[in-house]
């Protein structure tokens, strides 16, 4: 893969003469669900998408990513770009314009305001300052409104994407502006006073766009690409590793976990990072928060107790004298997530594996088991948890349970613990990443540590 600058594209068209070059050139835009530079090289859902198309064709996959479509979209009108693969949606407009491949996701556009502030329930209710990024397809969906009210009126810029101008009405530098759905929801999971209004247009696909003066061979080649990665499960697990999670929205839920994130989590930072050998220790801290909400001396009404909630069977195993002191806790479900890694079939590669052992810590890996044979027996991989987390929600069915070795498991917690801790681990790396002073521990060197109460089903 080749990052490509704005000045080198070289004119290119065809399938045959991309596969005659060996390359093949994509234009995105920088953006959380699109692409950019993480801490191991380039991610994002389109850059894993089309990298994906690159392989499927056999040739190398040069990137160029802007930071607007207003400059992406010239480049595929004059042939200096093979395809646009940046979540764009194809609005009415854009399909006059231009071809599309295949939709791979639906989104709608939604008013975003400030919770607390006034809720604009229709265009009318606007009273305020509505800005929304240049080159943007939510241009065009207020031109349409605009035909139902003339008051309506809205500003455009080229300095801040869709991402900013979130923060700006969070800020409120800004009153109003427009987002797409699937950015909505993950922007929520950092920010949850983003609040919706009322949606500005229906549901629209997201597509690829190529040039619609060249011939259809491109065109045929996405097709083919989309339909191989949907039947076999790939679009699904892509889906799912940068959406799934966060599909579902709790507002109360994400600020109390912001300010338990900048409270309470710096006391125990220090054991999470000390011991969580391979793991990330964010990875441990969202799953203790999950199982606790950081609290040393919870105790469910199953008996399980402390930070990472351990069985007395689990915390004996693992020589744990008290699970309600927080550093054994936190020790303890360290090496138990550990060896559940382990045992997972060696085939199995993240992040499937790592959703893999955290619903084994929830339901066991007996049941784990179950739901993955239940899987194989009904045609889908056993080894893509997108596919698997299916068949965990049938554990509850008499039809499926009575049919596996340890029948009967309450499959649709394991799925919730583990689309929680995905999200708190999200959130917990934007904040770690942007704001790491607020999780740093403020605590004397020689400050004692505080008693812990004893476990007496252990020591006894």
């Amino acid at each position: 893969m080749v990052i490509g600058g704005c000045n080198d594209i070289k004119q290119s068209s065809s399938l045959g003469e991309i596969l005659d070059a060996g390359v093949l050139k994509v234009g995105t835009t920088y953006g959380l669900t699109t692409y950019y530079n993480g801490a191991t090289g380039p991610v994002g859902f389109e850059y894993e998408l089309a990298e994906g198309f690159a392989d499927y064709l056999g040739v190398k996959l040069e990137v160029f990513p802007y930071y607007n479509l207003d400059d992406l979209f010239p480049q595929l009108t004059n042939a200096h770009l093979d395809m646009i693969a940046a979540g764009i949606s194809v609005s009415p407009e854009r399909f006059q314009k231009y071809k599309f491949g295949p939709g791979y996701q639906r989104v709608s556009e939604k008013l975003v305001f400030k919770q607390g502030n006034k809720w604009p329930r229709k265009i009318a209710d606007l009273q305020g300052e509505l800005v929304i990024a240049a080159g943007s397809s939510h241009h065009e969906s207020l031109l349409r409104l605009k035909q139902q009210d003339e008051q309506l009126s809205w500003q455009e810029t080229d300095d801040s994407d869709m991402e900013e101008l979130l923060e700006m009405v969070l800020n409120e530098e800004l009153d109003y502006t427009i987002a797409d759905s699937n950015i909505l929801a993950l922007m929520r999971r950092r920010y949850p006073e983003l609040s919706i209004g009322f949606s500005i247009s229906p549901e629209q696909n997201i597509a690829w766009a190529v040039n619609k003066d060249r011939d259809d061979s491109l065109l045929a080649a996405l097709i083919e690409y989309f339909g191989i990665i949907q039947n076999n499960g790939t679009l699904a697990a892509l889906e799912d590793k940068y959406f799934g999670h966060v599909r579902q929205f709790n507002y109360v839920d994400t600020r109390e976990f912001i300010k338990s994130s900048k409270q309470v989590l710096p006391k125990f930072k220090p054991w999470f990072m000390q011991y969580s050998g391979d793991l990330d220790w964010r990875l441990l801290a969202a799953m203790s928060y999950q199982e606790s909400h950081w609290e040393p001396e919870a105790t469910s009404v199953t008996g399980v107790r402390g930070m990472m909630m351990l069985t007395m069977a689990t915390a004996k195993e693992l020589g744990i004298v008290s699970r309600l002191d927080p550093e054994q806790s936190i020790k303890g479900g360290a090496q138990y997530l550990t060896g559940l890694l382990k045992r997972i079939p060696d085939r199995i590669t993240y992040p499937d594996r790592l959703w893999f052992a955290l619903a084994s810590y929830n339901v066991g890996m007996g049941h784990l088991e179950d739901a993955r044979v239940l899987t194989d027996r009904q045609g889908a991989n056993p080894d893509m948890w997108v596919d698997v987390k299916i068949r965990l929600l049938q554990l509850r069915q008499k039809k499926y349970y009575k049919t596996v070795r340890y029948g009967y498991a309450r499959g649709n917690e394991a799925v919730a613990y583990v689309d929680n801790i995905r999200r708190y681990y999200d959130t917990l790396v934007w904040l770690d990443e942007q704001q790491p002073h607020m999780l740093e521990p403020d605590v004397a060197p020689d400050e004692p540590p505080a008693p812990v109460a004893p476990d007496t089903e252990l020591t006894d």
